[in-house]
């Protein structure tokens, strides 16, 4: 078994797993790590967890130590040299006419390296920028171009549902998000209501993509016919999210609808396969009934 701690290097940053085995560590604890910049600080954003060993990566680094007065003092120097060079940049970026939005500035735990972070929707040439803003940091300067989503992570906001971003709280790792999930959940698609801070579609439209995908393929189909305990009927509208299908009935030329429970009727839309006897094959599903006859 090992200990592992998760961590965040800035506030709305990326969460990384480390390992802390003998460490008491607790939630906003200041810790040293070994990372691709050297040794950096970062904070603790979960209370630690026992996890198999074969479910923890080769690529798990430990927690170092505990950050001392001295370290907590450079970050905070840190932050305060972050803003300054973001604001610089700006005044540069301006001097030089150039095309980009500037996001962020991220100053190296030893002050060697500075990572500026940008958008554009052109291909920017700033050579000459790198030139000006290594004269004036004496660091290593290194510009990144990223995408809207990354922006709204490290910028951070608040999402239409009232609450913070999912990027700057909980998510990790942006998945693909199409339309066709919105489709499926039965949305409007109005760009509108469906982007979020970053302009693009919305994170969350993923997160239920499963349990839809699930009510797809167990709920029949707008215009279906299907069984009922009141006789065959067509199918008017499906709720995804309660699993309840109203059905039409015409009765002498005057059509009714009424709503039921699909846990109820799938039971009676099952009919068996059909093969030769002692056949282990799935039931027809209920789209097989559009040929039977009321």
């Amino acid at each position: 078994m090992k200990k592992i701690v998760n961590l965040r290097f800035r506030d709305a940053g990326k969460v990384y797993k480390f390992s802390c085995n003998g460490m008491n560590l607790s939630i906003g604890d200041a810790v040293m790590v070994e990372t691709s910049m050297g040794m950096d600080l970062a904070h603790v954003v979960e209370e630690p967890i026992e996890m198999e060993d074969n479910l923890v990566g080769d690529d798990v680094l430990p927690v170092l130590r505990m950050a001392n007065d001295k370290e907590l003092e450079r970050y905070e120097l840190k932050q305060v040299k972050e803003k300054e060079a973001y604001d610089k940049c700006l005044q540069l970026i301006e001097k030089h006419d150039l095309d980009m939005n500037l996001v962020d500035a991220v100053f190296a735990f030893d002050g060697k390296k500075v990572i500026f972070y940008f958008t554009s929707e052109n291909r920017v040439d700033f050579r000459e920028l790198v030139k000006d803003l290594a004269s004036v940091f004496r660091a290593r300067i290194e510009l990144r171009q990223i995408g809207s989503r990354d922006q709204a992570k490290l910028v951070g906001g608040v999402g239409v549902c009232g609450r913070e971003l999912c990027c700057c709280t909980f998510l990790n790792h942006f998945a693909p998000v199409t339309l066709r999930m919105a489709r499926d959940q039965g949305l409007s698609l109005n760009p509108t209501k469906l982007n979020g801070a970053c302009g693009r579609l919305m994170c969350c439209l993923q997160f239920e993509k499963e349990a839809y995908a699930d009510a797809h393929k167990r709920l029949p189909k707008v215009g279906k016919k299907i069984r009922t305990p009141r006789g065959m009927g067509i199918v008017g509208d499906v709720n995804l999210i309660e699993e309840k299908v109203s059905v039409k009935f015409t009765v002498d030329d005057v059509s009714e609808v009424e709503v039921f429970d699909w846990a109820s009727l799938e039971p009676l839309n099952q009919i068996q396969c059909g093969h030769k006897e002692g056949c282990q094959g799935p039931a027809q599903n209920v789209d097989m009934l559009d040929d039977i006859e009321d």
